[in-house]
This record gives C-alpha cells, sequence and structure tokens, in this order.
C-alpha cells in the first residue's frame, strides 16, 4: 500500500470508528476523499487546518419527535431530523426527505454531498438535508397536513431565510411544500422565502419541477460538445419515472435524442420506437395524478414490461441514473459499457456504487456524478431565494437561462480541476472544485 493509499485509509478508519454502521455515509465520504486526499499534497494550508477532517463532520444534527393524529383518531409517532452540515458560503440549503426507511446516515450522506453540490453552482449557499421516517403513500390530504404542522411546530425553530432555507425531496412535493409553509408562517408570524418549491402564488419559481431534470441533460450536452459530440441523434436509457426522470426525458426529446426506457418500482418498461413528447405525458398523468404503475404504459403503447428489472441491460449510447442511490451496480456498469454507453448522467443522489463508478472511469465512458448533474434543482432553488429576497419574480425564459448557464459554469469547473491530457476526469473535478470554495472560506475563519 502507498503512501497515498495509507493516508486515504488512515482517514476513512477514524470516520468509520466515529460513524459506525452508517455505510451509505462512508460510501460517500470515500468517494470525495479519494480526490480530495490526494489534492491535498498541493495544497499544505488546507492540510495544516485539518479543513478536510472538520468538513467530514456536520455543524449539528437535530432530532426530534414528530406526534400526530391520523383519521381514524390514532395518535401517530415519527422522527425528524435536520442535519445541518456546513454554512461556509452562505445559509444552510438542502432538501426534506419523507420516505419511510430513512435514517440518520442517510441524511448525513445527503448533508454531506449538498454541501458540495451547492458549492459547485457558485451560489451562496451552504449543506444541509433533512425530513423524516413518515410515508406519505396511502395517506389522505388532511393526514399530511396534520404530519407537516406537526413536524415544522418543531423544526422552524431551527430555520430562517438567513439559516437554513429547506426544500422539497423524495415524498415532499408541492402538496407538502405548502402546507410546511403555512405553519411556519403562522408560527413565526412573517412571510418570508424561508422554503423553496413554493407555489407560484405564494413565492415560488418557474421551472422549479423542471430543473433537476433539464440541468442532468445540459451536463451531459455539455460533456458531449467539450469531446465534439453532440446528443442529437444518440438514443437514451432513464431510471425512475418521478419528477427528475419526468423532465430529463423531456429534455432529452427536445434536444433530439431518443428514449428507450424508463423505470419504477415495479419494473421498467422497453419502447424501441422511443418515448415520445405524447407517451411523456401519458408518464407524467399515470404517476403525478393516478399514481399508477409504468405497465400500464406497457399495456397501452404494446410495449415490453421487465418485472422487477432497472433499464441497464438494454443497448443505448446514453444512460441517466434518476431514481435513487446505488441502483447502478458494478455489474450494470459494466453491461453499460459492453453495450457502447459513451456517457452516464446521474440524476438521483450517489446511484452508482463506487464500483461501478470504477468501471466508468476505466472505460471510455463520460461520468457526471450527482453533485455536478442534479445540481439543477438546487441552483434554481436558490434563484428562487434570489427572487423573494427581492421580492419579484424572473419569466421562466430567463431562468432556464439563468439555469443554463449555472450547469455550464458547473462543466467549467469540473474540466478545471479534472482534466488531464487531454481526458475530463469529472469526478475529480467536481469534488476538487466543490471543495475548494467551501475550504477557502473556513481558511479564513479560523479555527472553528
Amino acid at each position: 500500500m502507498n503512501r497515498q493509499q495509507t493516508g486515504l485509509e488512515h482517514f476513512m478508519a477514524g470516520l468509520v470508528r466515529r460513524n459506525p454502521g452508517e455505510e451509505v455515509f462512508h460510501q460517500a465520504v470515500r468517494e470525495v476523499a479519494n480526490s480530495i486526499i490526494p489534492f491535498l499534497k498541493t495544497r499544505p494550508d488546507y492540510k495544516e487546518a485539518s479543513i478536510f477532517e472538520r468538513l467530514s463532520e456536520p455543524d449539528r444534527v437535530i432530532m426530534f419527535r414528530v406526534g400526530w393524529e391520523d383519521d381514524q383518531g390514532n395518535i401517530r409517532v415519527n422522527r425528524g431530523y435536520r442535519v445541518q452540515w456546513s454554512n461556509a458560503i452562505g445559509p444552510y440549503k438542502g432538501g426534506l426527505r419523507f420516505q419511510k426507511d430513512v435514517t440518520l446516515a442517510v441524511f448525513k450522506f445527503l448533508g454531506f454531498e449538498q454541501t458540495f453540490k451547492n458549492s459547485l453552482t457558485g451560489l451562496p449557499m451552504g449543506g444541509a438535508k433533512g425530513g423524516s421516517d413518515f410515508n406519505p403513500k396511502c395517506k389522505s390530504d388532511r393526514e399530511v397536513m396534520r404530519f407537516c404542522q406537526s413536524f415544522m411546530s418543531e423544526l422552524f425553530r431551527h430555520i430562517g431565510p438567513n439559516t437554513d432555507i429547506p426544500a422539497g425531496d423524495i415524498g415532499v412535493g408541492a402538496r407538502e411544500v405548502s402546507y410546511l409553509f403555512g405553519q411556519y408562517k403562522r408560527l413565526a408570524n412573517q412571510f418570508t422565502g424561508v422554503l423553496t418549491g413554493k407555489g407560484l402564488a405564494f413565492g415560488g419559481s418557474e421551472i422549479r419541477v423542471e430543473a433537476t431534470g433539464y440541468g442532468c441533460v445540459y451536463m451531459m450536452e455539455d460533456m458531449l460538445k467539450h469531446h465534439g459530440k453532440s446528443i442529437d441523434g444518440k438514443t437514451a436509457i432513464v431510471s425512475g419515472a418521478g419528477n427528475v426522470a419526468q423532465y430529463t426525458v423531456e429534455k432529452l426529446i427536445e434536444l433530439g435524442a431518443k428514449v428507450l426506457a424508463m423505470s419504477d418500482s415495479s419494473g421498467c418498461i422497453h419502447d424501441p420506437d422511443g418515448i415520445s413528447a405524447e407517451k411523456l405525458e401519458y408518464v407524467k398523468e399515470l404517476k403525478t395524478v393516478r399514481r399508477g404503475s409504468l405497465t400500464e404504459y406497457a399495456k397501452e403503447y404494446g410495449v415490453k414490461f421487465h418485472k422487477g428489472k432497472r433499464p441497464w441491460a438494454i443497448a443505448a449510447d446514453l444512460a441517466f441514473p434518476c431514481a435513487t442511490q446505488n441502483e447502478v451496480s458494478e455489474d450494470d456498469a459494466r453491461e453499460l459499457v459492453k453495450n457502447g454507453c459513451m456517457g452516464v448522467a446521474e440524476g438521483a443522489n450517489m446511484p452508482t456504487v463506487q464500483a461501478g463508478i470504477d468501471v466508468f472511469q476505466d472505460a471510455p465512458t463520460l461520468f457526471a456524478p450527482s453533485k455536478a448533474a442534479n445540481a439543477g434543482g438546487v441552483a434554481t432553488s436558490g434563484l428562487e431565494m434570489t427572487q423573494n429576497s427581492m421580492r419579484l419574480s424572473w419569466s421562466r425564459d430567463e431562468l432556464n437561462e439563468r439555469l443554463r448557464g449555472i450547469m455550464a459554469d458547473i462543466h467549467g469547473r469540473c474540466v478545471r480541476y479534472g482534466e488531464s491530457d487531454g481526458r475530463v476526469d469529472y469526478v475529480q473535478g467536481a469534488n476538487i472544485a466543490g471543495f475548494v470554495k467551501v475550504a477557502d472560506a473556513m481558511l479564513a475563519y479560523g479555527i472553528m
């Protein structure tokens, strides 16, 4: 084992000892540490100030009980979380996730990742994440409302427009954000931009719903362009069928790609003729209004449905994992490479296992990690914060232009820190670019 590997393993051994059993958090930190530990040799000031060691610990972790009453009059209890990771470059910013199997380790991984992602946008936003093990599926609107009001009754004392600005995430859409914002407004007696993803009638922003998916495709477009290629005429596969996946498909269609597959928790569809704009509207109505399964798409359009499968065995030029973490295994990555996949952009948070990332980086496949590729959502949340502060609303076209510029800047930062001998290591580029901005701020503050 060489000195560089020894330094990495020593760092990780300490992190694992302090955070036992939190495998998904260990995975997230190791992925970044692979880039940062070698980089620290070029910046002894960062190393001497233990910047990365400090950045691998959250500023604070908030946990609380959420009691609420269901429609049958039963008292229910869930657990709420807010992990405020770093506010070195701006107020804490990150989504709230309501999902039955979330744990503190999940929120720590997400908060850690969010810090680097927000730094990459160039906007003054720190990193945070939170939510609850509450499952909004199969709950009535009134049950969701009562839960959100109880959740915010505790959370409101820890957030604010200059302190911490949550947003939506899995299980927290427009309905949940509206209930949360209404309760905050009631308790604080203030109308401020304390949450993003709000409705347009009360301070929300155009293209916020579309932004993560659009941004993911813009990142792929810039990667291909940098290497003399284009999205037009390419085939693509997309995992997921929710918000991020839907608008990834929408932008791919707009830019001339043929999308062959989407998936949900029941399996994946393979449509050799391509998912057209009309078919995508069917998917949106199916998933957003009827909350149905893609098996209905397969019956409607007479295509194959692969039960319990994701689309990675389907040959395509481009792949977009947009469902959940660790959905692309090492074997999946090898299958994609074998089938000639030239580019992968992560729309979900950390959807590829480390061994899969290694496969992509050893191949000629262009690989954009989630902290760069799915930063479009939080970038547009940052723009919503700006609009709220200025008491104005930008048009859809202006916001899309700003989003496009932010994603181009992210690509440029990845190239700056990741290009060597004509090839760009986008993982290294994203990690170092995100780290440097936060590290410089921490260095300036002294020991904290």
